[in-house]
């Protein structure tokens, strides 16, 4: 049994070198796993759909599954479209001349202060200087073929990710169980029934905290529309969506979602009077408030605590040490990862003790 720890310590070193070196490959087989766990319910019924006295064959079946996919992304990107549209508008109406006159009232103002306290000493006038002379020296430095070149690199290399992910999960789904089985057969015959029941058991954990995310997204996204269409903000279906998308980054989502509805309320707004801002930002920061309070109170200890079955501040620790060791993708994949190593330890120490019990007693 000891020898079997050895091994298993040895395989998870090699899993983590492999996946620190290779870490492009590893980022497609976790996200073609995921992409998996959530089509592989679909899959199956439709393969088990009759059609003609006939099954609908499995190829046919993840095709469909994954338009239902495309289809998903295309219905919310129309959300974004009449956003980026007004985007597009108000940029091109704009006049830099009345931007610089409105800018340089707050920011001639800032500086009278600043001098008057004796934390400044130059001539009135010099802070908008800078920061004019800042933003022509950015727009000079722009290089157009360096931008093209960069939306190019980053095209290709987005397009030669989707068709590997594409490609990963469809042999996935194809050959259903095909990894699971692969790594069994590894398994030495003592220690096979213990593999099974953690390999089981972990299933079970990421299936739950997959769908326990895809519920929080969505009563983010519904709490948050709602709330943003009571007061009147613009695009609410829009900024809701955004809120709930970027909520799958632990604590640094919610704030990014308020910015982000900070960002298009103005952008897009009408305003008379200076106060009608500040109205504005109360109602949407008031909005997020509540949805984040229902979040952290209600949403987050029922999902993460109870679907991985960890301490919340186990999952605080791990979620910053995800950040620590790849940022806001080491974040969103923190608890899946820690969830396979707890339970699989747990498991593993679990079967130990039970094979020193029967030994104890054989030899008894």
């Amino acid at each position: 049994m000891q020898r079997f720890f050895i091994y298993i310590f040895l395989f998870i070193l090699f899993f983590l070198l492999f996946g620190w070196y290779f870490s492009n490959i590893t980022s497609y087989l976790i996200l073609s796993l995921i992409l998996a766990a959530l089509l592989r319910p679909l899959t199956n019924r439709l393969n088990d759909f009759h059609l003609l006295g006939q099954h609908i064959p499995r190829w046919l079946a993840i095709l469909i599954s994954y338009s239902s996919i495309i289809l998903l992304l295309v219905t919310l990107s129309l959300l974004f479209f009449p956003l980026i549209n007004n985007q597009i508008q108000i940029l091109s109406d704009l006049d830099l001349n009345t931007i610089y006159q409105q800018i340089q009232i707050p920011i001639s103002n800032f500086e009278q202060t600043l001098i008057n306290y004796q934390l400044l000493d130059s001539q009135p006038g010099f802070l908008f200087e800078e920061f004019r002379r800042n933003i022509i020296d950015a727009i000079s430095g722009f290089d157009v073929g360096t931008f093209i070149g960069t939306v190019i690199d980053t095209t290709s290399s987005l397009a030669i990710g989707l068709m590997a992910i594409a490609f990963i999960t469809f042999f996935l789904l194809f050959e259903n169980g095909i990894l699971r089985r692969n790594l069994l057969n590894l398994i030495p015959n003592p220690y096979f029934e213990l593999s099974v029941a953690t390999f089981t058991k972990v299933e079970k954990l990421l299936s739950n905290y997959l769908s326990g995310l895809l519920l929080q997204m969505l009563a983010i996204f519904t709490l948050a529309s709602i709330g943003l269409s009571l007061m009147g903000i613009e695009y609410a279906l829009t900024i809701a969506l955004f809120a709930a998308v970027a909520n799958l980054i632990p604590y640094a989502g919610p704030i990014l979602g308020a910015g982000f509805g900070i960002i298009v309320g103005v952008s897009t707004g009408t305003f008379v009077e200076s106060s009608d801002i500040t109205y504005l930002l109360l109602k949407i920061l008031a909005v997020f408030g509540v949805v984040q309070l229902t979040d952290n109170i209600l949403l987050q200890p029922l999902i993460f605590s109870k679907t991985v079955k960890a301490h919340p501040l186990e999952i605080f620790v791990i979620i910053f040490a995800g950040a620590k060791i790849a940022g806001i993708i080491g974040m969103i994949f923190a608890i899946p990862v820690y969830t396979i190593f707890r339970v699989s330890i747990l498991e593993f120490f679990k079967g130990y003790k039970s094979y020193r019990i029967f030994k104890i007693k054989s030899t008894n």
